[in-house]
């Protein structure tokens, strides 16, 4: 089952960006960033990953003549990440029944 993971989302970062978003409609760039205690650079490599994948939408827009990007999971990203997540549940559930 291991193999099954989504590498894409299983990196620690990518994932931490997966679960705000899935728990959350938007959030900014910088409300990303300070939750996560990301560097810019860090963080703008996993959103380019996660959206080259399919799995999170990017709008640039601005807000007090400042810009303004907003980060949001795709249709594909949500399903991509529950099933994710129902993998994981998967693989906890087996090791909890080898107990």
């Amino acid at each position: 089952m291991f193999l099954q993971l989504d590498r894409v989302i299983h990196e620690k970062g990518r994932m931490a960006i997966m679960s705000l978003l899935g728990a959350n409609a938007a959030l900014s760039f910088t409300e990303i960033r300070d939750m996560l205690q990301l560097t810019d650079g860090n963080l703008t490599t996993h959103i380019k990953k996660l959206q080259q994948a399919g799995y999170v939408g990017v709008t640039k827009t601005f807000s007090k003549k400042r810009p303004l990007t907003t980060c949001s999971l795709t249709k594909e990203g949500r399903k991509a990440f529950e099933d994710y997540l129902g993998l994981l549940e998967k693989i906890v559930a087996e090791s909890r029944a080898g107990d």
